[in-house]
């Protein structure tokens, strides 16, 4: 009898991954590459946060499970983070840490949603939303937003989606990926009382909350206490590759979660937590890292209209930018696989994020070093001439 695998585990590729895998071997290849594909910061884990990790290690720390929650001391700071930050009181005890953003939405989508419901969100958006939801079978609702309403989710585009069956729930990123917009404060109030107004979970993915130019972010726990909102370490402390984020709930929501994570996780990565604590300490790093993302920013945005992208969502906060190439290919796919092999620039092209629409666009990060950026923008300039 030969293998038989699960329909729900048929999703499709990350095309952003299998994008970094081709200039990974490009580059194993002699080549070398500038890397615009992934959402990763060109900078490392703050100094603090590497240097607490080896004290741990070297001073015998075990480094075994923690609490299924995250460590209570981490909990506390990220609390405090929310009323620095954003002047707004949460309990420590409604703060969840995670393996990552990534566990957050898994335990999420388990908690509020049940097999086979409905739960809505923007095209174009992150891709790997519409793929858990799928392996778990919850159905993702696509809500087509628009380059003028900065292709976010709208309450007429929410009613018109509930004419084909009730909406469980919504999903909302500000700022998001891959567009870098941002909902006003008034916006995403309106989101919420529309799904408050409907039974349904109103969920905020915040992962590149403080990632921001000349606006500052809302978090929904400023608006809501029936909000879950989502956030990361990977982003605004560069830390990718430890695996750590963190979720806030309703209080009411905790045990469930707790449970969940117990059983599917066990516990975030003990280390990461040391450092990601100590990465909350450590602004002067990570505001000189916004300032990079700033400045590749407006060399990117002055850059590629002048070679044919056009049409920029507004890049208001995270490290993207997201356009139109239409005026050069209509198959994304195509062009971003050409733009790796014949320039040394590699990219995503918009159909990971948007699978009706995204043949002419692509996706830019800019969250690399400068150095990076402007070796991209010379080698296309060329390119394309």
């Amino acid at each position: 009898m030969s293998l038989i695998l699960s329909s729900r585990s048929q999703v499709d590729a990350f095309i952003a991954m299998d994008i970094m895998a081709a200039a990974v071997a490009e580059e194993r290849a002699g080549r070398d590459i500038a890397h615009l594909e992934v959402g990763q910061p060109g900078m490392p884990a703050p100094t603090k946060a590497r240097e607490a990790a080896m004290a741990a290690l070297r001073g015998g720390n075990t480094v075994g499970y923690t609490e299924a929650l995250g460590l209570r001391a981490l909990r506390e700071r990220i609390a405090k983070m929310y009323a620095d930050v954003h002047g707004v009181t949460v309990s420590a005890d409604r703060v969840i840490v995670t393996t990552g953003s990534s566990a957050a939405f898994l335990l999420t989508f388990l908690s509020v949603l049940n097999q086979g419901e409905r739960l809505a969100l923007a095209d174009p958006g992150y891709p790997s939303y519409r793929n858990i939801l799928r392996s778990i079978n919850i159905e993702p609702v696509a809500l087509e937003g628009t380059l003028a309403g900065g292709y976010q989710p709208t309450t007429e585009l929410l009613a018109k989606a509930r004419e084909d069956g009730p909406i469980k729930a919504l999903l909302a990123a500000s700022p998001a990926n891959p567009t870098g917009t941002m909902l006003t404060r008034s916006h995403m109030q309106a989101l919420i009382d529309d799904c408050a107004a409907h039974d349904a979970t109103f969920i905020s993915d915040e992962i590149y909350d403080r990632l921001s130019y000349g606006v500052k972010p809302t978090t929904a726990l400023a608006l809501s206490e029936d909000a879950v909102v989502i956030n990361s370490f990977s982003k605004y402390y560069c830390m990718t590759g430890w695996r750590i984020g963190w979720m806030v709930v309703p209080e009411t929501m905790v045990r469930t979660v707790e449970r969940l994570a117990q059983n599917h996780f066990i516990c975030p990565p003990h280390i990461s937590q040391i450092a990601a604590l100590a990465a909350m300490d450590c602004e002067d790093e990570l505001i000189a890292n916004l300032e990079t993302y700033a400045a590749n920013r407006a060399l990117l945005l002055e850059a590629l209209p002048k070679l044919g992208f056009k049409d920029f969502a507004p890049a208001d906060g995270a490290f993207y930018l997201y356009g139109d190439v239409s005026q050069l290919s209509n198959d994304s796919v195509d062009f971003a696989g050409r733009m790796l092999r014949e320039a040394g620039v590699a990219a995503v092209p918009g159909l990971d994020f948007d699978p009706v629409r995204g043949h002419q666009t692509m996706r830019f990060s800019f969250a690399g070093s400068q150095e990076t950026v402007e070796k991209a923008v010379e080698r296309l300039s060329t390119w394309l001439a």
